[in-house]
């Protein structure tokens, strides 16, 4: 005879459980929370990181500015010489060509999409849905031995070669701390055009009551990365206009 109860009971307990999985925003809260708050982030207003990047057993420093105003920069110190990558002035956003280690203007489809993250200092996931973006749950992946949660987040369009395409990124929250530990997206140009690009973030410091990664990896999916240690980070650093600015005697020359 078929025991409707004990069916009644066991579906209840099958409800229950489901009902209480993990949802994206509560990953998200908890994951803020484990971090020093999101009242914490908010109040940042600047965050310099100086970093050193290791690449065919040579190590090179490395110093990265972002500002809450958008204003932003990456130096690369190479054989003596300071190489500017990324720099934002709050207008022009510019590099040092590697080759002929003169700035040069990006270009104006590279500078419309860079304006889509200027929302997206000290965290994308802050405020994602007054942004426009969405954040789905797709489930637990193991990540180098690790259980996740794995989150997509999606972002406004790119234009890439004339064309707008999907910015997708693929989260993986380590289930025990809620922290993120890998971020994986698949490269839209360049020669790697097609390839998974991953980053994977360890050894949580706390910095001003907020914890950051002081190692992380940045390479292709399942082949070569290059590891980085984060040296010191420091917190509403002192900046100049100078420090962004893009150099004076090519400012005639037009741009973005």
């Amino acid at each position: 005879m078929i025991n409707f109860s004990k069916i009644i009971t066991l579906l209840a307990i099958a409800f229950t459980l489901s009902s209480h999985a993990q949802t994206a925003d509560e990953i998200l809260d908890t994951y803020f929370d484990n971090i020093g708050g999101l009242d914490k982030l908010k109040a940042v207003e600047g965050i310099k990181i100086t970093l050193s990047l290791n690449q065919g057993g040579m190590e090179f420093p490395i110093e990265s500015i972002q500002m809450k105003d958008g204003r932003q920069m990456t130096k690369i110190t190479f054989q003596g010489q300071e190489i500017k990558q990324g720099v934002f002035d709050g207008t022009t956003l510019w590099s040092s060509n590697f080759m002929t280690m003169q700035a040069e203007k990006s270009d104006a489809e590279a500078f419309e999409n860079f304006k889509l993250t200027l929302n997206d200092f000290m965290d994308e996931f802050i405020d994602y849905k007054e942004k426009g973006y969405t954040v789905e749950m797709m489930g637990k992946e193991t990540i180098d031995g690790t259980e996740t949660f794995k989150l997509k987040l999606t972002k406004e369009p790119l234009t890439i070669e004339g064309q707008l395409v999907d910015d997708v990124s693929y989260y993986y929250f380590d289930t025990e701390n809620f922290i993120p530990i890998a971020v994986q997206t698949e490269i839209k140009e360049g020669p790697e055009k097609g390839m998974i690009g991953e980053s994977t973030m360890s050894d949580y410091q706390e910095v001003d009551g907020i914890y950051f990664p002081f190692s992380m990896t940045q390479g292709i999916k399942d082949q070569m990365t290059q590891p980085l240690t984060v040296v010191n980070i420091e917190l509403n650093p002192e900046v100049t206009d100078d420090m962004f600015a893009f150099p004076d005697s090519l400012k005639s020359d037009g741009g973005n």
